[in-house]
This record gives structure tokens, C-alpha cells and sequence, in this order.
């Protein structure tokens, strides 16, 4: 690791003193809301309110050291925290006890994983995974929430299970609704909602949990019926390894590659829209550095996983955030909350917390977004379906794996069949282009002239091979000479320069020459490699399709006029 690990060292050398007050009120505009947030989280991945506290505490400390982007926040995120809630419960049995240090295993292993893909290097190859499919995926997410807090809003006790189970059961139950659990929880749900419209990006959860906490006190709440969040430990946990098992890492380490997909993509989401905003430089293999010290402090620190939260970020930035510190300045002030006020927090009405969830989640249902990749393609809207649905279906751990698998399915699919087609002449030009586009382009007679848009490799050979040939048969009339222009073929590995070589051999076996245009040195070293020159003929720079097609056609002509 060296100096280029830690952008705070750059930012701070150039630090300004006006930038100092911004960053303070950016600071504590955050902290009051990362501090509701941190609670209504912890109660969704089923641990005690602490925890919510705890990991953004820790991850807050580190994370502004390492990050590349400055507006991001580190912090619990619903979606994470559900992926905890839904999957290590499973685990548990109900002892929080052990739910608490598996979820802080979980942490611990998201942490590892990052630090492994910052030392590949793979920070780029996090914007593999199809945003279609997490357009999709984060609908389920807040849906399968939403399941998880509505009788806490209604006053009465959940139940596990699915999606289907667990509405089903909210359905059958609806007579057990405590009205003023509900009263409580639809005025907190609805003011926050307001907040939303009307005041975006202010800390208006903080202010309601402040005002159900007086509530509580001065209209006695819980002599009415009303839950309680109860007692919140004062005070630092200590740190350390949390008591785990060999056999409970191997049931884990599904757990925690999810909840890497999920921070390590939305993290690099944000990251590269505050990148593109303020022109600034984002360094995605740099976020996993910083996502792996804020998971690894968390997790010693009996959190749960964290990742960049979009939300929170804006906040941060909305409030005049001009460097990282901002960061660190809500860590602090959340580290005196939990030294000293954390006492407060046994007050906090039930049904508060789950409209603060509930509140939160609902931006996880994109509608716009939705009808937006309906518009754009009805096979790429049937995929984010389908990742919604296994969501709800199979629960968020299948469903974020599953939605990796149908990301890889999609980009298998594109590469393996890449699109092949026929050139002509641009009338009155040298320029060949797409005849399918531009039915007035022009084809040489004789001369079959085919584009490749792809790399050719060991997947995809084979339906080149068959594009070509497809073409070569729906030509009217003899063809004597085929060029395969490969300007737009960046590689070829040993299948693809095969390819090349069997295409040549076969195409002469048939009396039809085959030429390629425009290869470039990476295409021509590989085929070089294979000894394709020898049979071809020396593949230099300058063989452009117009070129090939004007000798040949000269060649014919001196042997036609010679016969």
C-alpha cells in the first residue's frame, strides 16, 4: 500500500480554510440524518438499535481516508440491512446474541472480499452487473421490506417467511391492528413523506424522531399500547473478532459475496455520478479500498455491513459538503450521541421507526426507470422482472445472485452473437457502410463484403462462421470474392484466428478468394501467430476494402481480357 492509497493526504495539503465551516454544517446536518437512519436499519436486519449506530460510527471514521469521491457517505443501507435481517436470521434461531456476531462476520467477510478485488484490481469490473437487473432487483428489495414493517406500523407482530408468507399473514391479521400504533405510524409516515416532496434532502427524519420520542414521554405512548424501542446501551462495544465457527463461514460466505455486489455496485454508482457532477477524478478500484476498511472497522466494532448510501450522500452534498471531512465531522458527532445521549433513544415509538424504514425504501421502486427500459426493450424490462420476482420469491440473497447470473447471461448473450453484416458502397464515395441500414448503398458485383462488430472469440466463432455463410447465400449471383472487414474486431484469441484460417481455406476450396480489411496489429500478431500469412500472404497496414476490392477487380479484368 502506498501514498496513492490515501487520497485524504492529497485533499488535505490542498485543504482551504473556507471550506472548513461547510464541511462542519455538512457534518452535522448528516449525523442527524445517518442517526435514524442507523436505527430503522438496525431494527430491519433484526439486530438491536445499537448496531445501526455502531457501523456507521466505525465505517465513518475510516471511510473518508481512503475514498476517491468527496460527497460519498458511508453508512447502513436498507438494502444491505435487509440482506442481513433476511438471511443470517435464518441462521439464528433467535438468539441475538449469535444473529449479532454473525452479522458481524457477514462484515468482516464483505471487507475481505473488497480488499481482495482492490488487490486484482477489479474496480471496473464492478460496472459489469446490468443496471436493468438492479432496477429490478431494488423493486423486490422494497417490496419484501415493506412486508417486514407494515404490522410493525399497524401495532401488531410479524412473522418470517417469504414475501407471499408474510403478506399473507399481514392480510389475515389486519384485525389486530392497535389503532394508535397506527395513528402514531401513519402521522410519522406521512410527515416524512412531506419531507420528502416538499424539503428534500433535510434531515426531516431526525425531527420526527425527536417529536415521537416527546410524544412518547408526555402523552405516556406505551401506557396506551404503544411499543416501545426500549433501552439503547451507552457507550463503546469492544472491539474484536466476533465468536463464529469454519462451518459458519462456509454458511456466510454466500451472504457476504451478496452484500459485496450490492455496496461495491452502489457505492460505484454514486462515487461516478458525483464524478461526472463536479468533475472530479473517481477511482473505482480506490472505493473498494475505502469499502473494505469501512466494512472491516464496522464489523469489529459489532456493526453490520455498509456501503455508499445515495440518499445520505446527497444530503451531504446538498448541505455544502466541499471535502470528505464532512464525513469524518458526523462520525464524531455520532460517536458523542452513543457515548453520552444514546439513553434518549429508549423512547422512540415503534411505529415511528418502521414509517422511517418504510419512508426510506420507497425510493428503492424506480417507477421511472421502469417504464423507462418498458420503452427502450420489452426482453431487457422482462429481465428486471424476473429479478424483482426471484427477490420476492427466493429471498434478497438468491435474488442479488441471481441477478449476477442474469447480468452474465446478458453479456454471454450480446458477445456470443455479435452483429454481422453486409457492406456496400456509399454511392459516389470509397466509403463502404451497413447495406441493411442503407438500402441505396451500392454491393460490387461479385464482391461480398461482411462487417464484424465484435471481438472473435472462442464463444461467438462459430455464429460468425454461420452469419457469413447466411450472407454469402443470399447473395444473387456468383460471388468470387468475400472481404471481412475487421476495423471494428479489437481481438481475436486462438478460436477466432482458427476461424479466420479454416474461413480462408474453405472459401478457396470453393473458388472464392477471402481477403480481411483493416486489421489491426493486435489481430494481426495473433494471426501471425498461427502462421496465417504464410497461406495468406503478409497482412499489412492500408489493406482497407476499397483497396482489395479495386486490385481484385483489376486482376479480373487483366485475366478476362487476356482470355
Amino acid at each position: 500500500m502506498n501514498s496513492d492509497s490515501f487520497p485524504a493526504l492529497r485533499w488535505l495539503r490542498e485543504y482551504r480554510a473556507e471550506w472548513l465551516r461547510p464541511d462542519l454544517v455538512a457534518g452535522l446536518t448528516l449525523a442527524a440524518y445517518l442517526l435514524p437512519a442507523g436505527i430503522g436499519d438496525a431494527s430491519l436486519a433484526g439486530l438491536a438499535p445499537e448496531a445501526g449506530l455502531y457501523a456507521c460510527l466505525f465505517s465513518g471514521l475510516v471511510f473518508w481516508i481512503f475514498c476517491s469521491s468527496k460527497q460519498t457517505v458511508i453508512t447502513v443501507t436498507s438494502a444491505l440491512s435487509l440482506l442481513i435481517g433476511a438471511s443470517v436470521g435464518d441462521l439464528t434461531a433467535g438468539d441475538p446474541v449469535r444473529h449479532a456476531a454473525l452479522a458481524a462476520c457477514v462484515t468482516l467477510l464483505v471487507a475481505a472480499i473488497a480488499f481482495a478485488a482492490w488487490l486484482v484490481r477489479a474496480g471496473n469490473a464492478i460496472g459489469f452487473f446490468s443496471e436493468t437487473v438492479l432496477v429490478g432487483f431494488k423493486a423486490g428489495l422494497a417490496l419484501y421490506l415493506a412486508s417486514t414493517q407494515l404490522p410493525k406500523l399497524f401495532g401488531f407482530k410479524g412473522t418470517h417467511g417469504d414475501f407471499w408468507e408474510r403478506s399473507s399473514y399481514f392480510v389475515s391479521h389486519l384485525g389486530d391492528t392497535h389503532r394508535m400504533s397506527l395513528l402514531v405510524g401513519v402521522i410519522a409516515l406521512i410527515a416524512l413523506i412531506a419531507g420528502k416532496l416538499w424539503v428534500k434532502n433535510r434531515p426531516v427524519a431526525f425531527f420526527v424522531v425527536v417529536a415521537g420520542m416527546f410524544a412518547a414521554r408526555f402523552m405516556g405512548l406505551d401506557a396506551q399500547g404503544v411499543a416501545l424501542l426500549g433501552e439503547v446501551p451507552q457507550g463503546l462495544p469492544s472491539l474484536g473478532l466476533p465468536a463464529v465457527s469454519r462451518q459458519d463461514l462456509n454458511q456466510l460466505f454466500p451472504i457476504a459475496m451478496a452484500g459485496f455486489v450490492l455496496a461495491a455496485v452502489e457505492t460505484s454508482a454514486i462515487g461516478r455520478m458525483f464524478g461526472q457532477k463536479h468533475a472530479n477524478r473517481f477511482d473505482a478500484n480506490q472505493e473498494l479500498l475505502a469499502l473494505g476498511a469501512g466494512n472491516f472497522l464496522a464489523g469489529l466494532g459489532r456493526g453490520f455491513p455498509v456501503s455508499g448510501g445515495m440518499s445520505q450522500s446527497l444530503v451531504n452534498e446538498n448541505a455544502g459538503a466541499r471535502t470528505p471531512l464532512s464525513g469524518l465531522v458526523a462520525a464524531v458527532f455520532t460517536l458523542v450521541v452513543v457515548l453520552f445521549a444514546s439513553g434518549l433513544l429508549r423512547n422512540l415509538p415503534q411505529p415511528v421507526l418502521a414509517a422511517i424504514v418504510l419512508a426510506a425504501v420507497m425510493g428503492l421502486v424506480d417507477v421511472r426507470a421502469l417504464q423507462h427500459i418498458w420503452r427502450f426493450s420489452r426482453s431487457e424490462f422482462f429481465v428486471a422482472i424476473v429479478a424483482l420476482f426471484g427477490v420476492l420469491g427466493s429471498g434478497p440473497v438468491n435474488g442479488v445472485l441471481l441477478g449476477a447470473a442474469i447480468s452474465i447471461v446478458l453479456l454471454l448473450r450480446q458477445a456470443a452473437r455479435p452483429r454481422v453484416v453486409e457492406l456496400a458502397r456509399v454511392p459516389g464515395t470509397t466509403h463502404f457502410a451497413d447495406r441493411v441500414r442503407y438500402p441505396e448503398n451500392e454491393p460490387a458485383p461479385g464482391v461480398l463484403v461482411v462487417r464484424c462488430e465484435s471481438a472473435l472469440l472462442y464463444f461467438n466463432a462459430e455464429f460468425v462462421r454461420e452469419r457469413l455463410f447466411e450472407l454469402l447465400s443470399g447473395r444473387q449471383g456468383a460471388v468470387r470474392l468475400i472481404v471481412l472487414f475487421l476495423g471494428a474486431v479489437p481481438k481475436v484469441d486462438l478460436a477466432g484466428a482458427e476461424l479466420l484460417a479454416d474461413l480462408h481455406k474453405t472459401l478457396e476450396a470453393r473458388g472464392i478468394q477471402f481477403r480481411l480489411a483493416d486489421a489491426n496489429g493486435e489481430v494481426r500478431d495473433a494471426l501471425q501467430r498461427i502462421g496465417f500469412a504464410r497461406a495468406y500472404g503478409a497482412l499489412g497496414t492500408g489493406q482497407t476494402i476499397d483497396s482489395i476490392v479495386a486490385k481484385w477487380q483489376e486482376q479480373n479484368a487483366t485475366e478476362t481480357s487476356g482470355g
